[in-house]
């Protein structure tokens, strides 16, 4: 790998709870698997939507901080261990899993709630497992620390 490159990561992340959330509702359409309870619903759909939008704005906080680029195919000149990435490896992709969720709550269907673990399996599969090697490679001993001490998802 040459040193200007980042990771080997082919696939936006971010498409994939997307089209989970996607692929939930058209499997809505027909196996039905409806929330009832409107207001306590659309209540916890906000929570985790906001949760996922404040996650995801301090994990962009401390990439604009250290001046990198969020994008996993570009190169990582630094690790960032400060901010919400002391408590979660992948902030951005556990906010995702919580937008996926939430707006699956407020469009009235489990299914894309269901489907999160499949989302982020996937992202596991495209991005965190050449992410790892990636960073493993570049900065040794400092991300074999880093992943002692905090744990991938929460």
């Amino acid at each position: 790998m040459s040193e200007s490159e980042g990771a080997a990561v082919r696939f936006p992340p971010p498409f994939v709870p997307l089209i989970g959330l996607v692929v939930g509702l058209v499997i809505q359409r027909f196996i039905p698997l409806s929330i009832a309870g409107g207001g306590v619903r659309w209540g916890l759909g906000t929570v985790l939507v906001v949760a996922g939008l404040a996650l995801m704005g301090l994990a962009f906080g401390w990439f604009r901080k250290t001046g990198q680029d969020p994008k996993p195919w570009t190169e990582a000149p630094e690790l960032i261990v400060e901010g919400v990435y002391r408590h979660s490896r992948n902030p951005m992709y556990v906010a995702m899993g919580l937008l996926q969720a939430g707006f699956g709550l407020f469009l009235g269907s489990l299914w894309p709630l269901l489907l999160v673990p499949v989302s982020c399996w996937t992202i596991y599969l495209i991005a965190i497992r050449h992410e790892e090697a990636y960073l493993s490679e570049k900065f040794g001993e400092s991300y074999a620390q880093y992943c002692d001490s905090v744990r991938r998802w929460i």
